[in-house]
């Protein structure tokens, strides 16, 4: 049974990585890159103190596990036969110059030869800034010795650094957990959003149906007051549903992808038409045929969310004109939306593209503030990402990548 005192540290060693799921295997570091800076630091301790050989171990409930090592490969032992397990907890640095003459070691099997002929020997406790444990840097060699003060003082200089990059696994692995809490959070967040969406539009559809059998009445006489009354339900309840509309489309963006060479052309008409307005130059919006491998509905949503902007905010001194093209580069294609609207200063971009902000500018059309945030997360899904720029000539052009083809 684990000791208060154990169980404390066995959780704090699992908080850092350090406890592997399977007992007899070696904990697996979150990032490649700090077991070779432990391999660099163990092979450094070793040749300051002279010896052949040079560990990182952990020292768990049951076990002592070596993570990095110079002159013997990792292994695993008992805590019971492990010397660094009798002295780690001391907080101090322990030098042996010749354990087979020191009373805490002489029966160890590391000494009597059982497991190794261990005799100078030299530990450091890696202590945490909150005061726990993980093991110790140790150096040994099969002959006696007695290394300088200088030597034991870079010792606890190397000890130092691999606690620093134990910290960092640590700070990795945290990072990733709240990562995934807010992924999780995310997607719940826009699972819900969309049941609400949906369920809200199916009685607000009816609604609408209502009024506009009502405003066909006959028995309403022209200029009654409810008249204006039914107008004004209707414009609020269809401004609504494009709200819910645009809810569906946000929680939707970053769900499973359904990827397939897809036509710019097409979906680019089939967003126009959507829109209520005619590709081409009485439109004023134009667009040149790309293939991408893109999920269909969700590229189509993207195009009808930028032509839709485009239109909300042209500007009121020259006629529309949209451009929807495509250019193939070494990451992929990126589809460009440029339009010679009102166009976004720098400072505005960072702000667009957050979910329900607008910009509130004077003259801008309705709109509820996801039209780019949803862009963004269909972009994102696609493992690509979008940038906003200035229009030669005034306007904004938006741009997404969309990874090529694996």
């Amino acid at each position: 049974m684990l000791t208060d005192q154990d169980a404390v540290r066995e959780a704090g060693l699992r908080k850092y990585g350090l406890v592997p799921a399977v007992a007899d295997e070696l904990p697996v570091l979150a990032d490649p890159s700090t077991r070779s800076a432990l391999d660099n630091l163990v092979k450094l301790a070793a040749s300051l103190c002279g010896v052949p050989y040079s560990v990182v171990n952990i020292i768990t409930a049951e076990r002592q596990l070596q993570i990095a090592a110079f002159g013997i490969d990792p292994g695993i032992c008992s805590r019971e036969d492990s010397m660094c397990a009798t002295v780690f907890l001391s907080h101090s640095t322990t030098v042996v110059a010749d354990a087979s003459q020191d009373s805490r070691f002489a029966a160890n099997p590391f000494v009597t030869g059982e497991i190794a002929d261990v005799r100078f020997y030299a530990s450091v406790p890696l202590e945490t800034p909150s005061g726990l444990v993980l093991g110790s840097l140790c150096v040994f060699s099969n002959e006696p010795g007695r290394p300088s003060t200088g030597q034991i003082g870079m010792l606890e200089m190397l000890a130092q650094q691999v606690v620093e990059l134990l910290e960092l696994q640590h700070r990795t692995l945290q990072l990733s957990d709240a990562l995934a809490e807010l992924r999780r959070s995310n997607a719940l967040l826009s699972e819900f959003a969309g049941r609400v969406s949906h369920d809200l539009r199916a009685p607000l559809t009816a609604i609408l149906g209502y009024v506009e059998l009502a405003e066909d009445d006959p028995d309403i006489p022209a200029g009654h007051p409810s008249v204006e009354y039914l107008g004004y339900v209707g414009s609020s309840g269809r401004r609504m549903l494009g709200m819910l509309e645009d809810v569906l489309d946000y929680s939707r963006a970053d769900g499973a992808l359904n990827r397939e060479r897809v036509s710019l052309l097409a979906v680019t008409a089939e967003a126009v038409r959507d829109l209520g307005v005619d590709l081409g130059a009485g439109s004023g919006i134009s667009c040149e045929d790309a293939e991408l491998f893109a999920d269909r509905s969700q590229l189509r949503t993207l195009v009808q969310n930028l032509l839709a902007n485009s239109l909300n905010y042209r500007s009121g001194t020259r006629p529309l004109r949209v451009s929807v093209s495509a250019g193939t580069g070494p990451l992929g294609v990126t589809v460009q939306v440029a339009d010679n609207g009102k166009g976004m200063l720098p400072s505005e971009r960072q702000r667009a593209v957050e979910p329900l902000v607008r910009l509130n500018r004077p003259g801008d059309g309705p709109g509820t503030g996801l039209g780019l945030s949803t862009c963004q997360r269909i972009a994102q899904a696609h493992g690509g990402e979008l940038s906003i720029t200035d229009t030669p000539g005034g306007g904004a052009t938006v741009s997404v990548l969309f990874p090529a083809e694996p």
